[in-house]
């Protein structure tokens, strides 16, 4: 299985409270791997990234010290398969022999505990990457400005995208990714934003 080293370069808001998007990018590239996370893996994975330690453990603070407890260690995680709109990765432990399989939010949330490296199948790359050319053409700024300006760009386009839908079937479509990721039905979430997705893309032809 080819692999593809990539980074976290933010999460971003969605038109829902309860659900977020972890933006993953590659480290040898443009691409772009958004993956659709709940609030509370949104916070462990937010907290890490800012350096911010809360007076308890949280779950995956407690992973690290019992993985640690038993003298082994995270040597990589990874993304790798795309079924069903559900995205699909695992641990790598005790340098490679024991392979765990995990939730791409528990995973990540556990890389960067560990400082661990973050890979994503080449194959799921392909097939749910986005670059910043799809979104649209302009001039790069500097890279701080440039992961801000695409995260708007992101959300201007969902925005714009929306309007255009048959209001009742993308409202419906909407409501009920909600109550998935309220109810943590991430497989089901997972399937319903990709139909939001087909959907978008139907009108837009």
């Amino acid at each position: 299985m080819k692999k593809v080293r990539v980074e976290v370069v933010g999460i971003a808001s969605t038109e829902s409270n309860n659900s977020f998007a972890l933006i993953l990018k590659e480290v040898d590239g443009e691409r772009r791997l958004p993956i659709i996370i709940g609030a509370f893996e949104a916070q462990a994975i937010a907290l890490e990234l800012e350096g911010m330690r809360p007076p308890r453990p949280m779950t995956h603070d407690l992973l690290k010290s019992i993985i640690e407890a038993l003298d082994s260690n995270v040597v990589e995680v990874c993304i790798h398969s795309l079924r069903d709109g559900t995205f699909y990765a695992y641990l790598l432990l005790e340098d490679g022999e024991v392979e765990v399989d995990a939730r791409p939010s528990d995973a990540i949330a556990l890389a960067l505990r560990c400082s661990a490296p973050i890979y994503v199948a080449e194959d799921v790359m392909e097939e749910a990457a986005l670059t910043p050319s799809s979104l649209e053409e302009e001039h790069e700024e500097e890279e701080n400005e440039e992961e801000q300006d695409y995260f708007e760009r992101l959300k201007r386009r969902s925005a714009e995208e929306s309007s255009r839908q048959p209001r009742d079937q993308l409202q419906r479509l909407q409501q009920q990714l909600q109550r998935a990721i309220e109810e943590e039905d991430y497989e089901r979430a997972a399937r319903i934003r990709d139909e939001i997705r087909r959907l978008m893309e139907r009108s837009s032809q």
